[in-house]
């Protein structure tokens, strides 16, 4: 972002009007250009108000990430096992970043965060929208020396543990749908991606990415139904919410490797979505009916298919609801 562009959304970061010599004046641009300014940042998805006789506004404001602000928000366990945070305008993705640390070395407790992502990516390639200053896009890198078996159901406790947060601020309607999405009242509200590196069967580092919408625009097209949580919290402060889950996020990476998904099994399937509807598993072109039962330990999903059970794995498949298929 260019800095008179970015001159432009600090003048109406406090969500008020500001007459058109007030903006060219603190971007140092002339009348006539602070329309184009004005452009980009609609082009970039934020919502920006103009009336006549009171200037511009960009609604509900702007809180831009700040390290400073973030860090003051951690708990002294959290803020030791945080080796740094990389905070960017845009970048392809916050996983990309953070698979790039790994391969250079010494990742372990890195953090990216971007406010927006142009190849931002979900499970199975899907493309995650990713629009500037809006939301939650950011990556952790952790170290497990016990091989990828430690990791059997990481996903769903990252899972938990984003919700408690959700939760813990006040939101109502919060649930989780296997294996790895957030929803808010049957909308999605988030996602997580796991991405490994390393000896499958020794040392390896993980990236947790999650993406989580907080102020999303209404005119955002996303293919699916959505939420946000500006909707029920409109004055949420995305640097509190992103230490929010760093302070049960980190201290619960740390303790994974012993005790497991086991330990979060009965609060996962407290929050399961779709825990004992019917369902369809989408494999390729193959499709499984039955009904969810809940997860098994290692965190695959428990489908009674014909009065026997067994067991889904996570990877290439969709789960849906019956009705929805």
């Amino acid at each position: 972002m260019k800095q008179s562009t970015l001159l432009v959304l600090n003048c109406l970061a406090d969500g008020c009007f500001h007459s058109g010599s007030e903006i060219g004046d603190a971007a140092g641009v002339s009348r006539a250009a602070i329309w184009k300014q004005l452009q980009k940042l609609i082009d970039i998805g934020l919502d920006v108000e103009s009336v006549k006789g009171k200037g511009y506004r960009l609604v509900g404001g702007f809180e831009p990430l700040e390290r400073c602000s973030i860090q003051r928000g951690l708990s002294v366990e959290c803020a030791a096992l945080v080796s740094e945070i990389d905070l960017h305008a845009e970048i392809e993705s916050t996983n990309v970043n953070a698979m790039k640390r790994i391969a250079a070395g010494n990742a372990k407790g890195y953090l990216c965060l971007s406010e927006s992502q142009s190849s931002g990516k979900g499970r199975r390639g899907r493309h995650w929208v990713s629009p500037f200053g809006h939301n939650i896009y950011l990556s952790f890198v952790w170290e497990f020396d016990g091989g990828a078996n430690q990791l059997e159901g990481l996903s769903l406790a990252v899972g938990v543990e984003v919700a408690k947060v959700l939760i813990a601020c006040g939101l109502q309607g919060v649930a989780l749908k296997w294996p790895n999405d957030i929803l808010l009242n049957g909308r999605k509200l988030g996602g997580i991606l796991l991405e490994m590196s390393g000896d499958p069967a020794g040392v390896c580092q993980v990236v947790i990415g999650i993406g989580l919408n907080v102020r999303m625009n209404k005119n955002m097209a996303i293919d699916q139904p959505w939420a946000s949580v500006s909707e029920q919290l409109a004055s949420v402060s995305r640097n509190k919410l992103v230490s929010g889950v760093l302070n049960r996020l980190v201290p619960m990476l740390n303790t994974y490797g012993s005790l497991g998904f086991s330990s979060y099994q009965a609060l996962w399937e407290s929050l399961d979505v779709y825990r004992g509807k019917k369902v369809t598993i989408l494999s390729g072109n193959t499709s499984i009916k039955g009904v969810a039962c809940g997860v098994y330990a290692n965190g695959s999903l428990r489908l009674l298919v014909n009065e026997e059970e067994r067991p889904i794995y996570g990877g290439e498949v969709s789960l849906r609801l019956e009705d929805d298929t």
